[in-house]
């Protein structure tokens, strides 16, 4: 998944069935649809704050805590297979991130708010000149 966290084998789960789409004459005989699942619930690599955000992020992926990637876009399972590990970890990875840092709100220095009304008063000039009204 990253640096620090790595799934085990063990813990994925593989499924393969035959894919619709192009293929050739190999379409209707060769399983290249592959679905990976992974317990993230039930698993142990994770600690239970991460467990949690994932489990508060992905809410509307996991069935009975159980995460499951399809992917039938290539015609080998094998180049199946790599597409499915990589969103899974792309998506656990982005589940188990932490929060973005809060935003402190700030105000406008001075000299930008008197800039910024100059600007204006500049453009109004400009528009009132087309009009032909200049007074």
């Amino acid at each position: 998944m990253n640096d620090r966290l790595t799934i085990p084998a063990a813990e994925l789960s593989w499924r393969f069935s035959r894919a619709s789409g192009p293929g050739g004459q190999g379409v209707n005989t060769t399983d290249s649809r592959v679905e990976l699942s992974w317990d993230v619930l039930g698993s142990d690599l994770l600690p239970p704050v991460l467990k949690e955000r994932a489990a508060e992020r992905l809410g509307n992926r996991l069935v009975h805590g159980v995460l499951t990637i399809t992917a039938s876009e290539h015609r080998s399972q094998l180049r199946n297979r790599e597409a499915a590990a990589a969103r899974l970890s792309g998506l656990i990875a982005g589940a188990i991130a932490a929060p973005p840092r809060q935003r402190r709100a700030t105000r406008p220095s001075r000299g930008a708010v008197e800039r910024r009304i100059a600007e204006k008063k500049r453009r109004g000039q400009v528009k009132k000149g087309r009009r032909g009204e200049l007074d």
